[in-house]
Parts: structure tokens; C-alpha cells; sequence
């Protein structure tokens, strides 16, 4: 069946599955830290954020549906076959079982679980993410359509539960916000920006961005040019539900709680600062019931690209491997996996954003493969030393090296060597022969 169009609702409804997919852990506990840290200068770092965190898995989705293609390796394969498989099996480890799975248990442990404990340790942490992680696994080994459908009751139901934060927040302040830390003193936008890189949402978008392109052609839409045009209108809405919870989880830092480790810790404060035991209720339910999706549409991804690699290997055995890894991972604690994973979001992000870029302006550049290659290699190259630092694992001749590139101090040190890269790409490959399709 082909038809000429959706309507609206059924627009409407894709938008709602991709927003509970995208509406995860690093969305819930970035922004309120990002507040609390930011100070008074939270509206530049707020910014940054939504670059980032919104604007830019937007994008990626976009990027990935404009392709046409239902391979998460579509674009990176125009750098090189060899660099898209490792590089995607490197993303999807990092959004599955390495990094975004296990946090979604840990921030539904700290923000829906602690607040009700007398004592917090390991293994009431060890407890809860078994039972969490049992029912991601049944969920994700026979999917049917839960994340469509828990999306249309819960998306609802958690973006009322910040509403209200929200105008508690606004019209009933416990405060006022507060002198900035040091990383956000001078250069809150970019801080805010590289903040942004913890959600993985630009990461995600490579697979939930394929996800869209399959829900649409179900519906009978199979033309390129009615595609996109109905993914513009998905992604504006996503926009919309984007903007209408991050200010709860910012606004809502104007208050006095000592020092705050995480985000986590800040949100179900502030939700028992408002209203008490019942805040803390309601939200421990909008938190766990939105991590969830997210949690078996990344661990369902994972195991269908696996899968696809090893195919003697069955899918529910790859969901059960990867569901393990996760819970194993888990029961490092929140602040660990942060930090953990900040070294690999580092490397990883900016060659994300310059291949979105790169596909976006794909024919501006006739395709050629030596525009991806030299680009996105020297990226890596940046991107790479970035990550090394993080880690404290730098040498300190190439971190000297590395702060002589323009914008290193704002750590966008990739941004320059990613347009040299592209321009002598171009310049040194003109040829019909060299171009991508």
C-alpha cells in the first residue's frame, strides 16, 4: 500500500515513539548539573546544551533519513568499508552495553530508588538492576510494539510530571542562582555544548534515526522527497518535547543543597523539596518508565546489528549477552560510569557531527570520498588526543601539541583540521571515479 501522505496524528505518534526512545538517563540528569554548576550563567551554558544535546540528534536523525538507507553504516561506509564497521560497532557498544544502557538502570536507581532507602549500598543497587534488567531483557527478546505504545501512555504522563516541577520552580524558587564554577566561568556556551556530548543522543540518532525511516515506509510512504518533508515535521516536534522538560531540570537548581555529585541527586531533591514523599513517588515512576524504552530500543538495535553480522549467533542471545554486559556494568555506580565514559564520547563525538555535516552537504562537494576521508581522519586524529587527555593518559608533548590548535581551550580543537581535511580533500580528488553515492 502507498499513500501520499500522514496525517497528523499518526505524525504526531511517530514523534511520541522517538521521544520516548531519545527521552532517556543523560536527558534527566545532565541539565540539572549543568544548572547547578552553570550558576548565573546557565542561559549560555542552557545554549550550548541544546546545540548538542537537541539540535544535533535532530540532525543526525535527519542525516540518516535523507541516506534512504535502513544500514546504520550508510554513511560512514563513504569514508571507507573497514572504518564503518569499526566505527559503528564502536558506537553501538558505546550507547548499548558499554555506556547509555547501564546508565539508564543506574539514574533509575538514584533518582527513583535512594529516596526511599534508610541505608544505600551495592547491593541494593545489585538488586534493583537485576529486576530492571529482567524486564528489559524480556521486553527487547520479544519487542512486538512495546516502545510504541508505553511511548503514547508514559511520554504523556512524565512530561506532566516536569511541568509541574517546572512551575514549582518558576512561581515558588528556594532560591537564586549562584556564582558559576570555573568551567563555566568564561566560556559557558561551549562548556554547555561539550556537556551536551553526555547524553549520547547524537550517537543514538544514527540507530533511532532508522527507526523513523521504518516506521514512515510502514505507514505506505515510500517517496524520498514525502519522507523527509514528514520526518521535518517529527523532528520539530521532538524539538518542541525537548524544550518543554529541560527547562524543569535547570530552573529547578536555584536551590541551596550543598554540594551535588550528579545530577540525579539534585532531581528527586528538588522533587521532595515541592512536594514531598508524593514528588518523590511520582517522579520515581516517570523516571523508571521513561528509561525503559530507551533501554530495550538500544539493547533491540544492538542485538539486530550484531546479529546481522553473526547470524548463526540468534538475536534473543545476543539481547541476553548484551543485557548482561549492561547489568554487570551497572553496578559500577552512576558517577563512575560518567566518568568512564567521557574519554569515549569525547573521541567519538566530534567524527559523528562531522559525518552529519558531510552528509548534509554531500552535493555541495559532488560526494567525493576524499572529502570524507581526509575530514573525518583528521578529526579522529584530534578527536583522539581529546579523549587521551580526559582519560589523563595524554603524553605531554602532544597535549602541547594539541592546545596550539585554534578553539583547543574550548575543546573544539577538532573543528579546523575537520574543514582543512575537507578542503584538501576536495582539492586533491575531482574525479567522477572518487565520488560516493
Amino acid at each position: 500500500m502507498n499513500t501520499s501522505t500522514l496525517s497528523t496524528k499518526q505524525i504526531f505518534f511517530i514523534g511520541l515513539m522517538l521521544f520516548s526512545l531519545f527521552f532517556g538517563a543523560g536527558n534527566l540528569i545532565f541539565p540539572p548539573f549543568l544548572g547547578y554548576e552553570a550558576g548565573e550563567n546557565f542561559w549560555f551554558a542552557m545554549l550550548g546544551f541544546l546545540l548538542s544535546g537537541v539540535g544535533l540528534p535532530i540532525l543526525g536523525v535527519l542525516a540518516i533519513v535523507y541516506t534512504g538507507s535502513d544500514d546504520a553504516e550508510a554513511i560512514s561506509k563513504r569514508v571507507h568499508p573497514l572504518f564503518a564497521t569499526l566505527f559503528t560497532t564502536l558506537t553501538f557498544l558505546a550507547i548499548g552495553p558499554l555506556f547509555a544502557v547501564p546508565r539508564t538502570a543506574a539514574v533509575s536507581y538514584e533518582i527513583g530508588v535512594t529516596p526511599f532507602l534508610d541505608t544505600i549500598g551495592a547491593f541494593s543497587l545489585l538488586v534493583f538492576s537485576f529486576l530492571y534488567f529482567a524486564i528489559v531483557y524480556w521486553l527487547a527478546a520479544t519487542p512486538g510494539k512495546f516502545i510504541d505504545r508505553i511511548g503514547k501512555i508514559i511520554t504523556p504522563f512524565l512530561l506532566v510530571v516536569l511541568a509541574i516541577l517546572l512551575f514549582s520552580a518558576v512561581f515558588g524558587p528556594l532560591g537564586s542562582f549562584t556564582a558559576p564554577t570555573e568551567v563555566y566561568d568564561q566560556f559557558a556556551l561551549f562548556s554547555g555544548f561539550t556537556e551536551g556530548y553526555l547524553t549520547m543522543d547524537t550517537i543514538a540518532a544514527f540507530v533511532f534515526g532508522i527507526l523513523v525511516l521504518e516506521a514512515i515506509r510502514s505507514q505506505g510512504v515510500n517517496d524520498p522527497l514525502l519522507t523527509r518533508k514528514i520526518t521535518w515535521k517529527v523532528s520539530i516536534m521532538l524539538r518542541c518535547c525537548f524544550r518543554s522538560f529541560i527547562p524543569v531540570a535547570t530552573l529547578a537548581q536555584m536551590l541551596t543543597f550543598g554540594i551535588m555529585e550528579n545530577g540525579g541527586q539534585i532531581l528527586q531533591l528538588t522533587a521532595f523539596e515541592y512536594f514531598g514523599l508524593t514528588g518523590n513517588v511520582l517522579l520515581a515512576l516517570a523516571i523508571i518508565l521513561a528509561c525503559i524504552p530507551t533501554a530495550v530500543g538500544l539493547i533491540a538495535s544492538c542485538a539486530r546489528y550484531f546479529n546481522r553480522w553473526f547470524p548463526s549467533v540468534s538475536y534473543r542471545l545476543f539481547v541476553f549477552v548484551l543485557t548482561f554486559s549492561s547489568f554487570f556494568i551497572a553496578n559500577m555506580g552512576l558517577d563512575t560510569l560518567i566518568s568512564f565514559s567521557l574519554p569515549v564520547l569525547t573521541f567519538i563525538y566530534p567524527i559523528i557531527i562531522v559525518l552529519i555535516v558531510l552528509a548534509f552537504t554531500h552535493n555541495l562537494f559532488g560526494g567525493r570520498t576524499a572529502v570524507y576521508r581526509f575530514s573525518v581522519t583528521l578529526t579522529a586524529i584530534v578527536s583522539a588526543m581529546d579523549g587521551l587527555d580526559e582519560a589523563n593518559l595524554l603524553p605531554n608533548f602532544l597535549d602541547e601539541l594539541r592546545m596550539l590548535l585554534p578553539l583547543s581551550q574550548l575543546d573544539l580543537g577538532w573543528v579546523v583540521p575537520a574543514l582543512v581535511g575537507a578542503a584538501i580533500g576536495y582539492l586533491v580528488s575531482r574525479k567522477p571515479r572518487n565520488h560516493t553515492t
